[in-house]
């Protein structure tokens, strides 16, 4: 209860409940005194109580709204000092955890980091003036001269020395750049993991975003689209007692260090439009870490007219055959036989690829040197040939791989069949290298073929230009394959109408009579809602295509209070709602059975309905509320948590729906009875038939409602369309599971909520491979 001041909420339901209690009895009392003949009197005492309810329902809702709009008011002020710093020290433990675990999946300190040198390039273009980046790195007499040349050199494998040169620069600004495969995300994460290690409660907490996510037209300012991504990607930033505005502030104040992955990525208009935007967002204390490859960077500052103000620059130096070989020889075991020391020894052997004399560029190990100049060859061969057994010799043959290209194909074709041989699955959850199902390699290859495929050539909404997208959002992949077309919405429509319809007929044909009359009226109220039902979840269907994941949380352990609350604060417009629900039942009860008795028993009953109905109301709606509210221990978003806590609030939306309709058909039907038959004898009557007609109702009922109102219905969307395409063979029936299995695997990595591709060019490898369209549009199936 929190040290003792959570009891008070408690006090208010139980309040409140009481008094609807009270109220309902008082009503219901005759009746239960006098039998059929109380039920007249309850409905002129249900008035009076009803009107009284009404008017203190109306009062109190209005209280609510004002006390809500104030502490709205109120969360919205800038947070206090003491809040700001709380929520930087959770903010980093949030990141240290998430990306610790992503390195340890990647394996990048097993057994230590690959060995990649950097250093400042030889283009003076790519870098601002040395006095804007490092006024301490100038020679005095350079100051008012010709502006100075400043000379930056660093290792992967020293990445403390490497912190602690970024923390002297003026700014604090860097740019990686590289080639394909070079290890600009990874040094990016070592540079995050180090300064998160060595931090101060004084400097601003790094957190990793793939910057093709900022769309720089909807978010001009660099500040606000982290902010947004903040709130995402860390739910419990969101925790009531941290404010509305903290992970604003933290942007806006220069709390946080962006580290902005993979410019490249982006179409080139839009590389330059980022450009600019730093240059206008950053201030004088900003600091900054981006990566991008040599080329569209170079490009991009072409077109911009401006390079990165105050930013460093660093590029990658190619591994040289000793170094590459000498990290292979920590990655086998002590004696690793007589092939392995051959092909490490020719690897010795070969001169880099720039030293290599006129007329020896196919010597026996030149490929394999070329290729494991990069930490992508280097980790490629790991992966692949270290495993026991295997046999390195064709690493070195130069009439089957004559070029490193050659080479690399080669090693992404036997890459998903090592890794799956190597780790087979564990029963441990806990165990994050092991994947918890056995798979076909073939059908790895073809399913995370076409995810390569489609991410190349159908981008997600919301996307630059058109060249694709690296990032895997599963809640984006309805829309991108096209999922809610005519035809399935028309079958959709015609399934929720055809079964609406008849469970509602069932349910109004059987309190009406069965009789030809009853089967009319049951049938012509059963079209009405079908109808509606139907054309309700067609008509929205696209539009689940477009929502994000939502989030919801059912441990109940330490926030009981805040579960009290939110039912309190929704009491009154459960009850108000309630009243207008009963209002309704008069109505369609002065329809079916003449309009005079709406003014009689009908608004009676009408009334009792709503006393009854407004607290489940109230309860479904506090307990939805509740579980959309994060707290301080959760963790940072994945793209399997996203995908659960979205399901987690479907699940409860529809099963809370579902309830409500079970009581809405029991009391119904019977108060409809207990007109002539008695009120304890209806219920009965209702009980029964709700138990055997409301669950189904209720089901669909709910099903429809949580579909067309929902703000979010990402998985149902999910749901269809992986159904859709695990049927035409293009992928999993359980998407989900296989990435989590694949990202256990090292195949794909984890930003965020997004999967990607362990490496770029696998991506690029894979859908380049994946098998073409036929002559009737469809690709051809791998065999199971």
């Amino acid at each position: 209860m929190g040290r003792g001041k959570g009891w008070w909420p408690w006090l208010a339901v139980l309040a409140a409940v009481a008094g609807v209690l009270v109220l309902a009895g008082l009503t219901f009392a005759p009746v239960f005194d006098k039998g059929k003949a109380g039920v007249g009197e309850a409905a002129d005492l249900a008035q009076l109580t009803g009107g009284l309810l009404l008017a203190a329902a109306v009062a109190l809702v209005g209280t609510v709204r004002w006390a809500r709009h104030r502490s709205r008011r109120l969360g919205t002020a800038v947070p206090a000092a003491d809040t700001l710093t709380q929520a930087k020290e959770l903010l980093a433990e949030l990141v240290d955890q998430q990306w610790k675990e992503e390195a340890r999946l990647r394996s990048l300190d097993d057994p230590d980091p690959i060995p990649v040198r950097w250093r400042t390039p030889d283009a003076a273009e790519l870098m601002d003036h040395a006095v804007n980046i490092d006024p301490s790195a100038v020679p005095a007499g350079a100051r008012a001269g010709a502006p100075a040349r400043l000379w930056w050199a660093a290792s992967s494998a020293d990445i403390g020395a490497l912190a602690d040169r970024f923390r002297r620069t003026r700014r604090r600004r860097l740019v990686i750049l590289g080639g394909p495969g070079t290890g600009k995300t990874t040094l990016a994460l070592q540079l995050l993991l180090h300064l998160l290690a060595t931090r101060t409660a004084e400097e601003p907490v790094p957190v990793l975003l793939p910057v093709a996510g900022w769309d720089t037209r909807r978010h001009p300012r660099l500040q606000d689209w982290i902010a947004d991504r903040l709130t995402g990607d860390y739910p419990a930033l969101r925790a009531p007692e941290l404010g509305t505005e903290v992970a604003r502030t933290l942007a806006g104040r220069g709390h946080i260090l962006p580290v902005l992955d993979g410019l490249d990525e982006l179409p080139p208009p839009a590389q330059n439009a980022v450009i600019a935007a730093l240059n206008r967002s950053l201030g004088g204390d900003d600091q900054l870490i981006l990566t991008s490859r040599t080329a569209e960077f170079t490009a991009a500052i072409s077109a911009a007219g401006d390079v990165i103000t105050s930013a460093a620059v660093l590029e990658p130096r190619p591994l040289t055959p000793e170094a590459a070989a000498d990290h292979l020889t920590r990655c086998l075991p002590p004696a690793p036989g007589p092939a392995w020391q051959q092909t490490l020894t020719a690897l010795r052997a070969t001169p880099p690829p720039d030293q290599t004399p006129p007329g020896q560029a196919h010597r026996p190990a030149a490929a394999l040197a070329e290729l494991t100049a990069t930490p992508l060859g280097l980790w490629l061969v790991r992966t692949v040939y270290t495993a026991p057994g295997a046999d390195p010799t064709p690493l070195t043959d130069p009439d089957r791989f004559p070029t490193p290209a050659a080479l690399q194909a080669h090693l992404f074709d036997q890459l998903i069949p090592a890794v799956i041989t190597t780790r087979p699955p564990g029963d441990n959850a806990a165990e994050p290298f092991r994947p918890r199902r056995r798979h076909d390699p073939a059908q790895v290859r073809h399913w995370l073929g076409y995810l390569a495929h489609h991410l190349t050539t159908q981008p997600a909404p919301g996307d630059h230009g058109g060249q694709g997208t690296r990032d895997l959002a599963w809640w984006r992949l309805a829309a991108t394959t096209h999922t809610f077309t005519s035809a399935p919405r028309l079958t959709l429509t015609v399934t929720t109408t055809l079964t609406t319809g008849l469970l509602v007929a069932l349910m109004f044909w059987f309190p009406v009579g069965l009789t030809f009359k009853g089967l009319a009226i049951g049938v012509a109220v059963g079209l009405v809602f079908g109808l509606a039902a139907g054309l309700t979840v067609g008509l929205t269907a696209p539009s689940w295509t477009k929502d994000s994941p939502g989030y919801a949380d059912l441990r109940i352990r330490r926030r009981s209070a805040a579960l009290a609350r939110n039912i309190a604060a929704r009491l009154p417009l459960g009850l108000a709602v309630g009243l207008a629900a009963g209002s309704a039942v008069a109505a369609a009860f002065g329809l079916m059975l003449g309009l005079g008795v709406v003014l009689g028993d009908g608004l009676g009953v009408g009334l009792m309905f709503g006393l009854v109905f407004g607290l489940p109301l109230a309860l479904a709606l506090g307990i939805m509320a509740w579980a959309a509210t994060p707290t301080q221990t959760h963790h940072a978003t994945t793209p399997m948590s996203s995908w659960r806590t979205d399901r987690r609030l479907n699940m409860l939306r529809f099963t809370t729906i579902t309830l409500l309709v079970v009581l809405t058909v029991i009391l119904v039907v019977g108060l409809v009875v207990g007109r002539e038959d008695g009120l304890m004898v209806g219920l009965g009557v209702g009980l029964l038939f709700g138990l055997a007609v409301g669950p189904a109702f209720g089901l669909l009922f709910g099903l429809a409602v949580g579909l067309a109102f929902g703000e979010h219905r990402a998985w149902w969307a999910y749901l269809i369309t992986t159904w859709k395409l695990s049927r035409a063979g293009h992928l999993p029936r359980r998407l989900m599971p296989f990435l989590d299995d694949c990202h256990r695997l090292g195949l794909l990595r984890t930003i965020g909520p997004y999967y990607q591709f362990r490496h770029a060019e696998l991506h690029d490898h894979l859908a380049a491979t994946h098998p073409p369209l036929d002559n009737t549009g469809r690709r051809h199936r791998r065999p199971t």
